[in-house]
């Protein structure tokens, strides 16, 4: 059956409605097996650009997926979240929506889209509607990397002692080095802004938890993956697992586009 945009809507709103409890304060559920899709949409964080996701793409585009990066201006959370809407109003049907570190934020809100059939978080923000993150994450020990956050203005990036040693802890240096340096800056109004929806209330939802994170504290991604009630994985990984473990951050993006199981 060929389906169009109107009627994937109906029947994604139908399937949630079915399949998921949305009442605010509560967990969500266990994650329900999500449609096939066709589509992925990746959002990157925060010291980083599109290109950060290449390792994983390249796995994923020779199975037959239409794949596109998002460039994240790192400006204002509507700013970002309406890039990425603005690549999903462009997805022809069922899309995998992809965040990594503060990206998650954006697929948060962003996964509200019709187009968005599931969820898939990296190491990343998974924020409740409404919710000051960073008074959450105050609640756990700070993680290192946050130290090594510099400004210039507004404008905010990574020293590269920190980027080297906490954010891309187990990429062979070199590597890390050129990431380094093409890192792109941010603006401190991005960190000030707040979701209004939690898409993963309301949509399949997947969490790879990197066990070495020295950027986002490892117990606080294992309590957003649980509160989500996200099928899981663990990996031994700094927070750029993306792309020290592609491997087993594709294999999780398929099971999320119902290419496993």
């Amino acid at each position: 059956m060929i389906m169009n945009r109107r009627t994937f809507s109906a029947t994604m709103v139908a399937g949630a409605a079915a399949t998921f409890i949305s009442t605010r304060g509560m967990a969500a559920p266990a994650v329900a097996k999500p449609p096939k899709a066709k589509n992925i949409v990746f959002v990157h964080g925060l010291f980083a650009d599109g290109s950060c996701w290449s390792d994983v793409i390249s796995r994923l585009q020779p199975k037959g997926f239409n794949i596109t990066s998002v460039q994240n201006p790192l400006t204002t959370l509507p700013e970002s979240v309406a890039a990425a809407e603005r690549v999903l109003a462009r997805q022809d049907g069922p899309t995998v929506l992809v965040g990594h570190s503060f990206g998650g934020m954006i697929v948060t809100q962003a996964g509200m889209h019709p187009n968005v059939s599931s969820l898939v978080y990296i190491a990343a923000r998974a924020p409740d509607a409404n919710e000051d993150f960073g008074a959450l994450a105050k609640t756990y020990s700070t993680p290192p990397a946050s130290a090594g956050i510099v400004f210039d203005g507004d404008e905010g990036r990574l020293t590269e002692e920190a980027f080297l040693h906490d954010f891309a802890g187990d990429i062979p240096r070199a590597r890390a080095e050129v990431l380094y340096a093409t890192q792109y800056p941010f603006q401190k109004a991005l960190l000030s802004g707040n979701v209004t929806d939690a898409a993963w209330r309301s949509k399949p939802s997947f969490y790879a938890v990197s066990s070495e994170d020295r950027t986002i504290n490892p117990d606080l991604e294992r309590f957003l993956a649980k509160r989500m009630g996200a099928k899981t994985i663990e990996l031994k990984a700094s927070h750029l697992s993306l792309i020290s473990r592609p491997h087993e951050v594709a294999e999780l993006i398929l099971e999320a586009a119902g290419r496993k199981g």
